[in-house]
């Protein structure tokens, strides 16, 4: 495990959202779907391609929050652009689950 300095985490913009829509990814070359996730009147509406198949359905994921870096420089993935990095944590099946805040915060609040 490499470490870096708490100003290196300040760096990292981990912002609450919610998913907005889901949609099957059938252009990617691992299961994904497309979402597009709000993140309120800060920073808006910002998609994403999510590898969550495996235990999500798109139907199930629309009003979900979700953790997500939303300052990395926006990534090429297929024909999105994708503009926020969605956050989970791999289960012993290697599936991966989302993570997610346990009490209601404001969209856009930052992790801290």
């Amino acid at each position: 495990m490499e470490t870096i300095s708490f100003n290196d985490f300040l760096k990292i913009e981990l912002r609450v959202g919610r998913i907005i829509s889901a949609s099957v990814f059938k252009e990617a070359r691992k299961p994904a779907y497309i979402l597009h996730v709000d993140f309120g009147a800060e920073l808006g509406i910002k998609k994403s391609s999510a590898q969550i198949t495996a235990l999500y359905q798109p139907d199930e994921l629309v009003g979900k929050w979700v953790v997500a870096v939303v300052n990395f420089p926006p990534k090429q993935v297929g024909p999105l652009m994708s503009e926020c990095l969605v956050t989970g944590f791999h289960n012993e099946h290697g599936e991966v689950a989302l993570c997610v805040p346990d009490r209601p915060v404001p969209l856009g609040a930052k992790l801290l």
